[in-house]
């Protein structure tokens, strides 16, 4: 009698946990969203760089800084540029002696240019003067080949010396030109020596130590907004296009435990990180919390879609993502909104149909 009275009472259970699996759709308030990871850094956060290689002198700031733009932040020495400076200011003298100087090369063609008119004219007198004694039938035809001669040379070279003097002329003024924007461009080299903000706002990082060496290709220091953040988030490319402006965000951050922050999505990049298969998102916080640090990390759902008096059910009782097990077998149903735990029922069940959890779970 003990063991038929075990065998009903595990009959009972059962039993019991069968009906215990049953449920009817229910009427809810459902929230859509796609999960991100969130990290936060400072609005208009760059990195700073140096366009002259050389040793750093001084760090003019210090970490947490507050600072104005324009703010000298980094000095760096470097004799290079101030060589080349010199050297660039020489050439510009000598370009500039070179085109309009006293002793230039163009006051030496103009020179030869007016000897050689001096002779053309000379030759063309005589050319002509024996040409008309030649028609005349005066004197040989040897004088006036030579007289001819004399005057198509005199002729040629004039014209030689003027083609001379206008191409010299243009040498000499782009190379002045060249030598003046050599200058200017090796003045703002020298300039550089003394790096400055290029926004009001916080220094963050500072990446050398005075006495180390600078290249261009190594960042120097991170300056951001000082009281203005933006959060980062992370999409997968499933879920990017579901994702537009002006969206809701709910955050968590894991320096603040358990309270949460509300934003909105402010910016979409466009191109996708092939290392991690996602899509950067900006949000900002509709109320940001007090204290703040680049860095920080936490959680968030972006906020998709909203439904009040939805019929829903648990995921955890769907067949094949879109079929449940009822009373009258197993029935195709049209789903909507879901979340992680709930998925909208459109079509194929209401609110008085029992479904029944899969037996494989």
């Amino acid at each position: 009698m003990r063991i038929i009275s075990v065998v009903i009472t595990c009959l009972v259970l059962i039993s019991c946990s069968k009906k215990e699996d049953k449920i009817l759709p229910k009427e809810t308030h459902l929230v859509e969203s796609v999960y991100s990871s969130v990290t936060i850094q400072p609005d208009s956060l760059y990195q700073v760089y140096a366009i002259v290689s050389g040793i750093l002198d001084q760090n003019l700031v210090t970490e947490g800084d507050i600072i104005k733009k324009d703010t000298p932040i980094l000095k760096i020495i470097n004799n290079t540029p101030i060589l080349n400076t010199q050297n660039a200011k020489l050439a510009l003298d000598l370009a500039l002696e070179n085109y309009s100087g006293s002793t230039t090369v163009l006051n030496g063609l103009k020179d030869d240019i007016e000897t050689a008119t001096l002779r053309y004219k000379n030759d063309s007198i005589n050319f002509y003067r024996q040409k008309n004694l030649w028609n005349q039938k005066i004197g040989s035809k040897v004088e006036y080949d030579t007289k001819k001669l004399n005057f198509e040379i005199s002729a040629n070279n004039l014209k030689t010396l003027k083609n001379n003097y206008s191409r010299t002329k243009n040498e000499l003024i782009t190379a002045f030109k060249q030598a003046q924007n050599n200058y200017q461009t090796s003045l703002i080299n020298t300039k550089d020596f003394t790096i400055k903000s290029k926004i009001n706002g916080k220094i963050y990082a500072l990446y050398k130590e005075p006495g180390e060496i600078v290249t261009t290709m190594e960042p120097l220091a991170s300056i951001g907004s000082a009281n203005n953040f933006i959060i980062e988030l992370l999409v997968d490319e499933v879920d990017i296009v579901r994702i537009s402006e002006n969206q809701e965000v709910i955050i968590t951050l894991d320096a603040y435990n358990d309270d949460v922050f509300k934003g909105r999505v402010s910016k979409i990049y466009p191109k996708k990180d092939n290392r991690n298969q996602t899509f950067k998102i900006e949000a900002i916080f509709n109320k940001a919390p007090k204290i703040l640090y680049p860095g920080l990390s936490g959680e968030a759902n972006i906020i998709i879609a909203k439904k009040d008096n939805v019929l829903a059910i648990p995921k955890t009782y769907l067949i094949d993502n879109n079929k449940v097990k009822t009373d009258e077998g197993v029935i195709t149903i049209e789903t909507g909104l879901q979340n992680l735990e709930l998925i909208e029922v459109r079509s194929g069940i209401t609110k008085n149909t029992y479904i029944y959890k899969p037996e494989n779970d």
